[in-house]
């Protein structure tokens, strides 16, 4: 996979020091996630290269857009990339765990969203820093949910992409913290594939969910109306 800057509409994304590089998962949640009006402060958990918390910050106003990240290369990579944006002066990146910074942080976010570790049963075949990226063993369901709830205001939304398998699981972990899903997109590569992710966002708050299907490609390399029209403010050539 490319180490090359991933160049977007209005920013570029260093990725030469991360294992975890620039993806669908991470474009999708970012163009898809709702950021209502009223929201002023957003935390991206795992940031990586920073992807997320870009695209938020292109796409709001925001004023505090916080990211945390765990792996040092990534937690520099996520500093450098949002010091060469044009948002440098609202995004900030912790070097620490999200159960490190749940615990001593005191402030409370409108928006928490991530692209979480989800390997369950193995680190499979992937180089170290990218199976730590990438594992649940690093970053436990049970821990994200429960520093997301801890760090949620009473109206806050959250939202996450995961492995269609994982759903299931994910929103009974979720409803025991109180988090009710109101938007839940399910993904699959074309009309004739499986569903491969879902993405999901949650609040306190139960109400009767919005629920679509995304289909990304016609064939190979030709995308749906609906794709485009999704992700087309963040890449070039759409």
């Amino acid at each position: 996979m490319s180490n090359k800057p991933f160049q977007f509409k209005e920013f570029s994304v260093n990725q030469n020091k991360t294992a975890m590089k620039v993806g669908t998962d991470g474009v999708l949640l970012g163009a898809w996630v709702t950021i209502a009006n009223d929201v002023t402060s957003v935390l991206d958990i795992g940031t990586g290269t920073g992807l997320i918390a870009l695209q938020v910050a292109q796409k709001s106003d925001c004023k505090i857009i916080d990211a945390v990240e765990i792996e040092p290369d990534a937690y520099e990579q996520a500093v450098e990339n949002f010091e060469n944006s044009p948002w440098a002066n609202r995004l900030f990146c912790y070097h620490a765990s999200i159960q490190e910074f749940a615990n001593e942080m005191d402030e409370k976010y409108d928006l928490i969203i991530s692209n979480p570790p989800y390997f369950n049963d193995t680190y499979k075949k992937l180089e170290s820093k990218r199976a730590k990226a990438r594992h649940t063993k690093t970053l436990s369901f049970e821990e994200l949910l429960s520093a997301t709830a801890n760090l949620l205001t009473p109206n806050g939304t959250c939202a996450f992409v995961l492995p269609i398998h994982e759903e299931e699981k994910f929103l009974i972990l979720a409803e025991k913290l109180n988090l009710h899903p109101n938007s839940i997109l399910r993904v699959k590569g074309n009309k004739e594939s499986p569903l491969k992710r879902i993405l999901i966002q949650l609040g306190f708050k139960k109400t009767f969910p919005n629920m679509d299907t995304l289909i990304i490609e016609i064939e190979r390399h030709i995308y749906t109306e609906e794709y485009k029209n999704l992700v087309r403010e963040f890449y070039l050539n759409l």
